[in-house]
C-alpha cells in the first residue's frame, strides 16, 4: 500500500521539505538499500556520507541536521525532532500487523479458589495462579506463566510465556517480563558448617515497582530477609541476575548479561553496560554509568562516567589500554637499552 509523504508527515507531526504529494510504499533504514519510492531515515552526521549514496526518495532527518543543499534537491526530507521515534511509528504503521490481544482464561489454566483477578485479565495456556494471588485489572499472562501463593500483580502487567513468579512476589503497575525469566527464587546463600555448604533459608521476597521492564532469561533472587527491591521505571536487559537483597534505584538501565551479587545497591538512573559485574554490598551513585565489560567492587560516586575493573575514569582507562598495546614494544626497547648498558634483564 502507497502513502503520501504529507500523510506520513501527519503520523508524526514532521515538517515536509521538497514534493508533499511524492509516493511510498515501504520505510527501510540506510543499510537496508531503500529505493526511489521508499522511505529512510538519517539520525546524525555520521550517516551522511551513506544517505548520499543511498536511492531513498524520502528522508526522515532530526530538525538540527545540517545536509547537503545538493540532496534536498534529489530527495524529500520531513524533519522532526526525534527522528528515531518517528521511523519506528512509520514501520509500525506501513509494515506491522497488528496482533490480536489475548482475552478470556484458557480451560486449561489452574487458578486456586482463593485467587482474585480484575477486571479484562487475560489467563493463557497451562498458567498455574497459586493460593491467594491478586491480579490488577487488564493483566495478561501468556501461556506457561506461574504464580506461586500470595503474589500481587498490578494493573496492567504483562507477563511472557513461561515466567516463574515465586511466592510472595509483588509487582507494581506495568510490569513487564519477558519469557522465561523466573522472579523470586532463592538467592545464593550458603554456610560452611562442620566441612558442608548449608544452605540460608531464604524467607523474603521481591518487590518491583511501577512501570518496570525486564528482558528474557532473567533471574531476580528473593531477599534473605526483607525483600529485593526493583525501582520504578527500571529496564533490564535479557540474561541478566539480580541477586538476594539488591536495592535497585529507579529508571536504572541494565544491558545483557548484567551480573549482581548479593546486596547491592543502585542510585537513580544508574546505566550499566553489557556484562558489568558487580561485588556484593558494593554501592553505585545516581547517575553513574558503567562501560561494558567492567567488574565493580565497592563504593562508587554518583555522577560519574567509568570503564574497567577496578573502573576508572573512561579516558584514564583508554590511556591504559593504549599503553598495554605497546608494553611489547616498549619490552623489546627495554631489552636493547639493558644490553648495550651490559647488564642482564631479571
Amino acid at each position: 500500500m502507497a502513502f503520501t509523504v504529507q500523510a506520513i508527515a501527519d503520523w508524526v507531526g514532521g515538517i515536509i521539505e521538497g514534493d508533499a504529494s511524492r509516493s511510498v510504499v515501504a520505510a527501510k533504514p540506510l543499510n537496508e538499500n531503500p529505493n526511489e519510492n521508499e522511505i529512510t531515515v538519517i539520525l546524525s552526521e555520521k550517516n551522511l556520507a551513506q544517505l548520499e549514496n543511498t536511492a531513498a526518495g524520502v528522508v526522515m532527518a532530526p530538525k538540527s541536521l545540517v545536509l547537503n543543499p545538493e540532496i534536498l534537491q534529489k530527495k524529500t526530507l520531513i524533519r522532526v525532532d526525534d527522528a528515531l521515534m518517528a521511523f519506528v511509528t512509520i514501520v509500525q504503521k506501513m509494515h506491522v500487523k497488528p496482533v490480536q490481544k489475548m482475552t478470556g482464561i484458557h480451560p486449561s489454566a489452574i487458578i486456586h479458589p482463593t485467587a482474585r483477578l480484575g477486571k479484562n485479565v487475560a489467563i493463557g495456556p497451562f498458567v498455574s495462579i497459586g493460593e491467594g494471588c491478586e491480579i490488577g485489572d487488564d493483566a495478561t499472562l501468556m501461556h506457561g506463566v506461574y504464580l506461586g501463593a500470595h503474589c500481587q500483580l498490578g494493573n496492567q502487567v504483562w507477563l511472557g510465556p513461561n515466567v516463574s513468579v515465586y511466592d510472595g512476589s509483588i509487582l507494581g503497575h506495568r510490569v513487564i517480563i519477558h519469557g522465561n525469566s523466573v522472579i523470586g527464587a532463592d538467592g545464593f546463600g550458603y554456610r560452611n558448617l562442620k566441612g558442608m555448604h548449608t544452605k540460608i533459608p531464604q524467607v523474603g521476597n521481591v518487590v518491583i515497582g511501577d512501570d518496570v521492564e525486564i528482558g528474557a532469561c532473567v533471574t531476580v533472587d528473593r531477599a534473605t530477609f526483607g525483600s529485593t527491591r526493583i525501582g520504578r521505571g527500571t529496564k533490564i536487559d535479557n540474561h541478566c541476575q539480580i541477586a538476594h537483597n539488591c536495592q535497585l534505584g529507579e529508571h536504572n538501565i541494565f544491558a545483557g548479561h548484567v551480573g549482581l551479587a548479593g546486596s547491592v545497591t543502585t542510585g537513580d538512573y544508574v546505566v550499566l553496560a553489557g556484562q558489568v559485574g558487580v561485588a556484593d554490598h558494593s554501592k553505585i551513585g545516581a547517575r553513574t554509568m558503567i562501560g561494558a565489560k567492567s567488574g565493580v567492587h565497592s563504593e562508587v560516586p554518583p555522577d560519574q562516567v567509568l570503564l574497567g575493573s577496578p573502573p576508572r575514569p573512561v579516558r584514564e582507562e583508554l590511556q591504559i589500554l593504549a599503553t598495554l598495546e605497546k608494553l611489547p614494544k616498549m619490552r623489546a626497547q627495554l631489552r636493547k637499552i639493558l644490553k648495550k648498558l651490559g647488564l642482564e634483564e631479571e
